[in-house]
């Protein structure tokens, strides 16, 4: 069955549309070296009955949270959603274009982005919010360049604690530009101020750090924002945004831009994306702001409205005074999170996040009470742990996948010094029987140890 819709006779129309004869003539610019010459190793096209058999045998190989009980963390968490976010982000009012380039004809998608901006200030205690970004990655690198336009400075300061997948978006961003990326390692798992310090010079543009950081720790953001200052340098902070609900915001801490991955504010794992950027900043740094600020006005008649306050991107002013190349925005993860945060409330997301701070520190207790440890136990953490494993953090993982446990992350993966630790991430949706098991399942001895162990003749 063929997929592609076309036929030979629009094949060749095209090809004389742009005075080619052939395919072979229109890719001729490509050089040889570069070219397949061999046909594609894919198997036959199947007819639509096969293929749908196809796809589902295939999707059942995935095993997600709906089968294993959930532990990782690293930046992706198994929260729950309230059955009303699915509900309302699914109104098919919602599924129609998601960016409002006629101000006039998008009032309700301008309102939502609107209460998005403001919702995200609240839980930052920042001043003024974009309409999203495409995730938290692409949000730090977005903060990173507004902070070199901002100063007109060349370095950004990187702490090792910072998720090392939006470290690697950074330099991409950062590596055809003139500017400089510097790293600053982690002294028992948080920012090593010490080396800070040696790396801060006049032409530093910004500090980023994460808190809580990769490692799960919680950072002394406030010292570091006054080396920041005192610098004459920006602070960045990214955030978790559910953490808010106890944590000091960034905004009671100085920070100048703050950043954020939106997939805990109701939005599912699916598989690692889409998900949705938070970015927050000053008022005083709002035009240097890259995407889109919805704003409140009033309409002819007076009555309340919404327009496109700022767009400084590409497709609405002149290139030099782009503040990037950002685009769009996330409307629809953007709309699943106002709706979480409506419905959660103040008190709501406050006792979301008290049950994964009780439920990690619960963990934490049970795991020492059986000999395994926190790495780094002088600094508080939020719902994620980073423990010492007794055995191989593989095989450990292996034995409780088998007995339906993603059990976390193998942290060795980023950081070699810490190959025998395990990241264990502690949601509110986690049970105490679930966590009891994972204990067991942790403090248990390596499946082929158990078999040694049995005498021969009782096997």
């Amino acid at each position: 069955m063929d997929y592609v819709q076309i036929t030979s006779k629009q094949r060749e129309q095209m090809l004389k549309a742009v005075g080619a004869e052939t395919i072979d003539d229109l890719l001729k610019q490509v050089p040889d070296e570069f070219r397949l010459d061999t046909p594609l190793k894919v198997a036959p096209a199947l007819d639509e009955l096969s293929l749908r058999q196809h796809l589902s045998e295939v999707a059942a190989e995935n095993r997600s949270t709906d089968q294993k009980i959930c532990f990782l963390g690293a930046g992706a968490y198994d929260h729950f959603i309230p059955t009303v976010v699915d509900h309302l982000a699914m109104k098919g009012e919602f599924l129609t274009a998601y960016t409002p380039y006629q101000a006039e004809a998008s009032q309700g998608s301008l309102q939502a982005f609107f209460e998005f901006q403001t919702m995200i200030c609240q839980l930052t205690g920042m001043e003024v919010a974009n309409a999203s970004l495409y995730e938290g990655a692409t949000a730090l690198a977005e903060a990173a360049l507004m902070a070199l336009n901002i100063t007109g400075k060349r370095e950004i300061i990187v702490s090792e604690g910072v998720h090392p997948h939006y470290r690697q978006v950074l330099k991409t961003y950062l590596a055809d530009l003139p500017a400089r990326y510097t790293e600053i390692p982690l002294k028992n798992g948080v920012v090593d101020t010490q080396s800070l310090e040696r790396e801060l010079e006049a032409d530093t543009a910004a500090i980023i750090c994460q808190s809580p950081n990769f490692l799960g720790h919680i950072e002394r953001v406030e010292t570091i924002t006054k080396f920041a200052h005192a610098n004459e340098s920006l602070m960045i902070q990214t955030f978790n945004p559910l953490s808010l609900g106890l944590l000091k915001h960034p905004g009671e801490m100085r920070v100048d831009i703050a950043v954020g991955e939106g997939q805990p504010l109701g939005i599912p794992l699916q598989f690692g994306g889409p998900y949705l950027g938070l970015f927050a900043t000053r008022m005083q740094h709002v035009r240097k702001m890259p995407g889109r600020l919805v704003g409140q006005t009033v309409d002819a008649d007076g009555k309340r409205a919404f327009c496109l306050t700022l767009q400084t991107r590409e497709q609405h002013i002149r290139r030099e005074k782009a503040t990037s190349n950002v685009c769009t925005n996330q409307g629809l993860l953007a709309l699943r999170a106002s709706v979480y945060l409506a419905a959660m409330g103040p008190t709501g997301l406050r006792q979301a996040a008290q049950l994964c701070f009780n439920k990690a520190h619960y963990l934490c207790d049970r795991l020492e009470a059986v000999g395994i440890r926190r790495r780094y136990p002088q600094h508080p953490f939020f719902n994620e742990v980073l423990v010492q494993l007794n055995r191989p953090v593989e095989e450990a993982l292996d034995d409780a996948s088998r007995a339906g446990f993603l059990a976390g992350y193998p942290i060795g993966r980023d950081y070699p010094e810490l190959s025998d630790c395990l990241l264990i991430a502690v949601t509110e949706k986690r049970t105490r029987a679930e966590i009891d098991r994972l204990v067991e399942l942790l403090a248990a001895a390596p499946a082929d140890a158990r078999r040694e162990q049995i005498p021969v003749a009782a096997r």
